[in-house]
């Protein structure tokens, strides 16, 4: 009622104001499934994942790097993954989901919707990790395109939020090539596993989103695909060429 009161009140003419909305709350994400053509994003389920997710993150044949810049890990063995993954079942915020490549039904990832603000339509993805076997696939890029698509023609939510340690130079790179756009750096933001994380944040908000979904359709239509199975042509410059950013 008081935030009524004030939205209805008089405001000197020449104070500028923002557009005027008739916004209505979001819906929250829940655990559902967004199958692609390549990827599978389901909800985590800790008892089949731990033991994939933790050979493909760890030594001998996983790649331990994936945690350099993530708040968790690594961990000391499957079943100390597992109980992490068992907090990620029981969290709606953040809320957890395996990325698990169709072909052969093997997990290969994780990320997650986080900071969900349903009344102002804002969510973040983030906690997103690819293992070896995942990343620079076309899996692993329409595993975003899903969550992404998911945001915004599903729920309706106004903007997209990605954020990063500002020295994860291939989490930034990811972020322009899925169409974000970079807003700044908040210095001394957090203390990350004993040290120092300024953060560089980006967005896309709904209005853009538009051009970035067809750049993303036309990046992953079979005719943008080579004899090799490799894209022709980039996802940056189909989503410039169809009217945003610089990614």
């Amino acid at each position: 009622m008081i935030f009524e009161a004030v939205r209805r009140s008089k405001v000197p003419a020449d104070l500028p104001l923002g557009e005027e909305l008739d916004w209505k709350p979001a819906p929250r994400p829940t655990s559902m499934l967004l199958r692609g053509a390549h990827v599978l994003v389901r909800p985590v389920n800790a008892e089949s994942d731990a033991v994939p997710l933790f050979s493909i993150s760890h030594p001998p044949d996983g790649d331990p790097s994936v945690w350099t810049y993530l708040p968790d890990g690594p961990y000391e063995s499957p079943d100390h993954l597992r109980q992490t993954l068992i907090r990620g079942e029981r969290s709606a915020d953040p809320l957890y989901f395996t990325l698990v490549r169709i072909a052969d039904e093997r997990p290969l990832g994780v990320a997650s919707y986080l900071r969900i603000t349903p009344e102002l339509g804002v969510i973040e993805i983030g906690h997103i990790w690819f293992g070896l076997q995942l990343q620079r696939t076309t899996a692993a890029t329409e595993a975003i395109y899903l969550l992404m698509r998911h945001v915004f023609d599903d729920l309706g939510y106004r903007r997209l939020e990605w954020k990063c340690n500002a020295l994860n130079a291939a989490s930034r790179r990811a972020a322009e090539r899925f169409g974000f756009t970079f807003e700044g750096v908040f210095r001394k933001h957090m203390v990350v596993k004993g040290r120092n994380r300024d953060t560089a944040w980006y967005a896309i908000t709904e209005d853009e989103w538009p051009a970035i979904r067809r750049g993303f359709a036309a990046w992953l239509a079979p005719e943008n695909v080579d004899g090799e199975g490799r894209q022709r042509r980039s996802l940056g410059e189909l989503i410039r060429e169809r009217g945003i950013g610089s990614a």
